[in-house]
């Protein structure tokens, strides 16, 4: 069973998180707190360790990238999701960069959490639709108007990707996991995450989004307007 660490302020909605979890034979509840000090206590008290926090950012004694960060560090293989009221870029990317691996915005929020936390346990990267559109759409902005420098270096050549590793970003790209990934290609997990550590390599990234925002970049995805 996947332990989840609840840290939200609101208490109706965190009481709506804690009974998503309950529910879920494959979840159980490691902690339903309401601060950063709280939920650095949980993190930081031994036990049987933290497998999935759930975190707000808005917080009353601080941000929620401080429980990510926290989180990061005393439990690695714990996997954030994010769900705020915040839906700018800033906020998602300072998300992503201190280590969540999902954001939904809680006027989207679907009504069963606890699947959209196994989705993202079994490889998935949830994010809002509106989140990821005004995310890209402002990302691919700012290139648009940033000036080349004077003396640009010439581009890195990056080698290209395969058939089926450009198949298998299309993919991430639409929000699959890599189960249905495997299903769809009709390979084995093993096969698509080697198809996704290969492309990683040659995007230069670490992550589903940040491969999905390079690629759009380059040109790999089509821009949606």
């Amino acid at each position: 069973m996947w332990r989840v660490l609840i840290v939200e302020d609101d208490p109706e909605m965190r009481g709506f998180f804690e009974s998503c979890v309950a529910r879920s034979p494959a979840l159980t509840l490691a902690g339903c707190v309401g601060t950063v000090a709280h939920a650095k206590d949980c993190l930081t008290r031994p036990g049987e360790g933290v497998d999935v926090l759930l975190t707000d950012l808005g917080l009353p004694d601080g941000s929620g990238l401080e429980v990510i960060r926290q989180a990061r560090q005393t439990h690695p293989a714990c996997e954030t999701l994010v769900i705020s009221m915040f839906g700018d870029e800033d906020n998602v990317l300072a998300s992503i960069e201190a280590g969540a691996l999902g954001y939904i915005h809680k006027d989207a929020a679907p009504e069963d959490i606890a699947q959209t936390i196994l989705d993202m346990k079994a490889g998935g990267s949830p994010i809002s639709p509106m989140i990821a559109r005004r995310v890209l759409a402002k990302y691919t902005t700012r290139q648009a108007v940033v000036p080349p420098p004077a003396a640009a270096p010439p581009p890195v050549e990056r080698p290209p990707l395969s058939r089926r590793e450009q198949e298998v970003l299309g993919l991430i790209a639409r929000g699959f996991s890599y189960q249905e990934i495997a299903v769809l290609q009709g390979v084995s997990v093993h096969t698509v995450q080697a198809h996704i550590k290969s492309l990683y390599s040659k995007l230069a990234v670490h992550s589903k989004m940040e491969a999905v925002f390079e690629a759009t970049r380059m040109g790999m995805l089509p821009r949606h307007d």
